[in-house]
């Protein structure tokens, strides 16, 4: 599955093989500590966090449960026009 942002969806796969390479040689075999892929993690949430951004996702609509509520039903505002700075003649 590709990431949110096209170029995060290499570092999702890098961390996804550390991810599963660490839960099946290390904590099914009791160990605990999951350090070893937070660096790609945090790289990764980074990237995420700057295409939210771009497609402007607000991390408080992520969060919310809306399946099977009214506000499943409602549709989205419109996307906000980025309005061009005002030229010097004006």
């Amino acid at each position: 599955m590709n990431s949110i942002g096209e170029n995060c969806t290499q570092l999702k796969k890098d961390y996804d093989t550390c991810f599963n390479n660490w839960f099946s040689d290390r904590f099914l075999k009791g160990e605990t500590d999951d350090s070893l892929c937070a660096p790609l993690f945090k790289v990764y949430q980074q990237c995420v966090k700057e295409a939210m951004k771009q497609h402007q996702i607000e991390f408080k609509e992520i969060e919310n449960d809306y399946l099977g509520t009214k506000e499943e039903e409602k549709k989205p505002p419109p996307k906000e026009e980025k309005k061009p700075p005002p030229s010097k003649d004006s």
